[in-house]
């Protein structure tokens, strides 16, 4: 039996009470609570396998490959069941990014993103006074809503790699949605703890609160029919049904009703039916002997994550391993440059010059290495740096709030095929504005809620039909051969880039399976104070990276990682202690 142990949770809630005014308290909060540990084995299989933030979606993917189905057709039945069963962090109603390594070594990405009103104005999170919007207030009249991308992008992905019917996917979340399941520990973590602020949005009051009685409770049996009846026309339709047919007159009026008369410009039929996902090339690079991909802008994910790595490549992380505070901190200087550039340059790349080739370039990534001082940490924040074949503006840093959030699945299936897919709605419960039985996301918010600082614009500024930048990572790993070799990502808002990060150190260059690579603290450095999760196995770790001249920050985190292991003995599959979800293979 799993292990339950008691963990720090988050008092912001309780804090915001206090320190707001009582309707701007009553809004919904935001980001996610910590969630209560559970200790998870390592999981072997023979062939296939797949991992999702709840054992209902992973099983949903396996049942998928067990009758045949591709590791894209496993990743699109466990993400309709993720959107059931942990609504609070991914669903139909938002986005998803979905990196694909076939058995060849080929690698494509599928991007999913959200897109702005093509009434979108720059100053869209700009309050009366020029300042930034508060988070709250940038979350009513659907003000935070994008066009939704995650039927369009699993639509696209299943074109191209699927292999069942894409009726057939359905099966599971359908079942469900209509028989029912057990009410899992986290959404009813989440239910309870935000509880003052969920419960007064009206759509998920009457769907996870008994219509104002009680949240549901762990274990306690819950049925969507609402949502079992969209995917039923899903199934039968395909996405049409859901970007020119039903559901979009229905996405349409929920919004129009929640914009009122002097609201901003929120998602349109016409918004909808103009929706388009891409699939783009993926960004790789190489770290020692292995070839590491992510996703391209508008994440910054992919460039950040082997820009980390990149850095690193210059010093030995093998020989001092992890319970060294040395290792951790290169790791750490490394992330600071990385966010660093980020806050920078990076944007929707149909809409800005993003010098992707520049960040990547190896001899700039050896100059910001030559920055790092392996003995002592930097102090104050780090410069962004000046990558080669910058075109454009030199744009500002982005102002927006962190609001960690999200859901990570992978699956690999028999013939080799490794699919990593980050998934969101971006909040807990988007923006708590429901249509069929799922939430709306409040992507826009990742827009920087001021469009130019000191004169200078800002890349990631809002705008019509633009997509925001994200920090999703989903990472696949190859070999020397080109083989497929790891799928890794996780949730954590723009802390996902440092969790990946630290979790393909953990498995390449500390040899930690899996699941011993999930269960590390968490450490992170976004170009300021180094956050160490408090939790008791990093207390030596804290104190040696604060002797190291590192301003340390102990709290919770709320990471959701899950990764699957190639090795030549089978696969091996983790899953992050701080969620719900567990391996499932064969």
């Amino acid at each position: 039996m799993p292990k339950i142990s008691s963990r720090p949770t988050a008092l912001a809630l309780l804090l915001l009470a206090l320190v707001l005014p009582p309707p701007a308290a009553a809004q919904f909060a935001g980001p996610e609570p910590a969630t209560t540990w559970v200790d998870k084995p390592l999981v072997r299989a023979g062939r296939e396998m797949a991992v999702a933030a709840n054992p209902l979606a992973s099983e949903a993917g396996l049942e998928m490959l067990r009758r045949g189905g591709s590791a894209v057709d496993a990743a699109i039945a466990a993400q309709l069941v993720l959107g059931l069963v942990e609504p609070q962090s991914s669903g139909i109603g938002g986005g998803a990014f979905i990196v694909v390594a076939r058995p060849d070594g080929t690698v494509t990405t599928f991007d999913g993103r959200e897109t702005a009103p093509a009434g979108t104005r720059p100053d869209r999170f700009v309050g009366p006074d020029g300042k930034p919007m508060p988070f709250l207030r940038a979350l009513d009249q659907g003000r935070a809503v994008g066009t939704p991308g995650a039927v369009a992008v699993l639509a696209l992905a299943h074109g191209r790699f699927g292999r069942l019917p894409w009726k057939d996917l359905f099966d599971p979340a359908i079942r469900l949605a209509e028989d029912g399941f057990p009410t899992p520990l986290r959404l009813a973590e989440v239910l309870e703890r935000w509880r003052p602020a969920l419960e007064q949005r009206e759509d998920l009051r009457r769907v996870y609160y008994h219509d104002g009685a009680a949240p549901l409770t762990v274990g306690e049996t819950f049925r969507n029919p609402d949502y079992a009846a969209t995917l039923r026309l899903l199934a039968a339709e395909g996405p049409a049904a859901f970007y020119t047919g039903p559901l979009a007159g229905r996405i349409a009026d929920r919004l129009a009703a929640a914009r009122g008369a002097d609201g901003p410009a929120v998602v349109t039929r016409e918004d909808l039916a103009g929706y388009r996902a891409v699939e783009r090339a993926a960004v790789c690079g190489p770290y020692r002997v292995w070839t590491v991909c992510g996703m391209a802008p508008p994440s910054s994910g992919g460039i950040a994550v082997l820009q980390i790595l990149g850095m690193l490549e210059p010093f030995d992380l093998a020989g001092p391993g992890p319970d060294d505070p040395r290792s951790w901190h290169l790791l750490v200087e490394a992330m600071r440059r990385a966010y660093a550039d980020r806050e920078v340059y990076l944007a929707d790349p149909d809409q800005v010059a993003v010098p992707v080739r520049g960040l990547l370039d190896r001899g700039y990534l050896a100059d910001r290495s030559a920055g790092i001082d392996p003995a002592r940490a930097a102090q104050g924040k780090v410069p962004a740096g000046n990558p080669p074949w910058r075109e454009g503006t030199l744009y500002a840093p982005e102002v927006n709030p962190d609001v960690p959030g999200t859901s990570h699945l992978s699956t690999v299936d028999a013939d080799g095929m490794a699919v990593a897919m980050t998934t969101t709605v971006e909040s807990a419960f988007g923006s708590g504005l429901m249509v069929g039985g799922f939430v709306l996301n409040n992507q826009l918010t990742d827009f920087s809620f001021l469009p130019e600082r000191d004169g200078r614009p800002v890349a990631n500024a809002p705008g019509p039909g633009k997509r925001p930048l994200s920090s999703m990572s989903p990472t696949v790993v190859l070999d020397g051969k080109g083989r497929p070799v790891l799928t890794v990502g996780s949730p954590g808002g723009s802390a996902i880039i440092a969790y990946v990060a630290q979790a393909v150190v953990a498995m390449l260059d500390w040899k930690l399976d899996p699941q011993a690579a999930l269960a590390q603290p968490r450490v992170v450095n976004r170009n300021g104070a180094t956050l160490v999760e408090a939790v008791p196995q990093a207390d030596a770790l804290a104190d040696g990276l604060a002797a190291l001249g590192h301003k340390v920050e102990r709290r919770p985190v709320i990471s959701g990682l899950h990764a699957i292991r190639v090795t030549p003995d089978g696969l091996l599959g983790g899953a992050d202690p701080r969620r719900d979800g567990l391996p499932k293979g064969d």
